[in-house]
């Protein structure tokens, strides 16, 4: 495989248009006010050193901001970013030949990390702690290891599922960051400054209404506001007020809490065929016609931290508030004794 194939430069148009609403330093990200804090004492300590920052791991769910934050340590630290995925790293020497590559305190961004090989890990392990890397040049009795010096750099790792890190991975990280699902007035603030930079007009309830019903997830509000535009622009004058905004939200299929077809199907499914559970990943997967991982990964986070749903040993569980939202009767309510 070509390095080409593998890396993306900080830059390239197409993301550049992607990216158009991602805030591009610290002052202008929304949320997440603990993590922020901490990277800008550990990369301002970094410069004043004149050092390359540490290893940072950012985890949660999709949508949360972690290749933002990569792109905004890279500006912050003022060097360059390469980036690429666990998946598109196959040989060692791919790894090998974008470390290489790599200039003095530049950031290497790895996205789903979790789905590095075991065999890239086991060059990266070196190349993380005394920045070299060992490869061996040839096969069998000829065979010879070669030491290769690399310049330091900082990986920021980016994962949504934390747990399949590997612990030797895990353990070279010296900086962990975990993202949290966003507040309500911090998805506000987020729509008013993309509706901002979209040019859009639009009021504070309609922005309030947005934020509400995106999942505590930016990228979801940053969707809903561009798709509640269109409406804005078909269907009225272009102004985005509270009414439009619910019309448009409705039209969609986003409820209240945020739910779309596919939140509503699962907590459905386990209330009405599977009398509110428990029931294993695997049979909610095929019974929805869905990977485990996406419902893993997608799904349930949001649904779990909201109260809707429980995961434990036996399996998956909907919760009274679940039952709640549809207007269901609780069947698990402790009856009052009669005296």
């Amino acid at each position: 495989m070509q390095t080409s194939r593998i890396l993306e430069s900080f830059g390239d148009e197409e993301r550049r248009m992607e990216t158009s609403l991602r805030p591009a330093t610290l002052s202008e990200y929304v949320g997440q006010a603990e993590i922020k804090k901490n990277l800008q004492v550990y990369m301002q300590a970094a410069k004043n050193r004149g050092d390359a920052l540490d290893h940072v791991i950012l985890y949660g769910p999709p949508g949360l901001g972690k290749t933002t934050l990569a792109h905004i340590i890279t500006r912050e630290m003022e060097v360059n970013l390469k980036a690429t995925s666990g998946p598109a790293i196959e040989k060692p020497g791919d790894l090998a030949a974008i470390l290489s590559n790599l200039a003095e305190g530049d950031v290497f961004f790895i996205d789903e990390i979790h789905r590095l090989h075991p065999a890239i890990e086991e060059v990266l392990y070196p190349a993380m702690e005394d920045f070299k890397i060992d490869l061996i040049i040839g096969q069998g009795p000829s065979a010879k290891m070669l030491k290769l010096n690399i310049p330091h750099f900082t990986l920021v790792g980016a994962t949504t599922r934390a747990g399949l890190l590997t612990s030797p991975l895990r353990d070279r990280f010296g900086v962990v960051c975990r993202l949290a699902f966003y507040r309500p007035e911090e998805l506000e603030e987020i729509v008013l400054r993309s509706a901002h930079i979209l040019q859009v007009s639009i009021d504070l309830p309609a922005a309030r209404e947005i934020a509400t019903r995106a999942r505590g997830t930016p990228r979801i509000a940053n969707h809903l506001l561009r798709r509640v535009r269109d409406f804005a622009e078909v269907q009225g004058s272009g102004y985005i007020d509270l009414s439009i905004a619910q019309n448009a939200l409705t039209q969609m299929g986003i409820d209240g809490a945020g739910f779309d077809a596919m939140d509503r199907k699962l907590l459905l499914l386990l209330i009405e065929k599977y009398m509110g559970g428990p029931v294993g990943i695997d049979t909610l997967a095929s019974a929805m016609s869905e990977e485990r991982g996406t419902l893993e990964d997608v799904y349930e986070p949001y649904l779990i931290q909201g109260g809707y749903l429980d995961r434990t040993a036996r399996g998956r569980i909907a919760t009274e508030a679940a039952y709640r939202h549809f207007n269901r009767p609780f069947p698990h309510a402790v009856q009052p004794r009669l005296l």
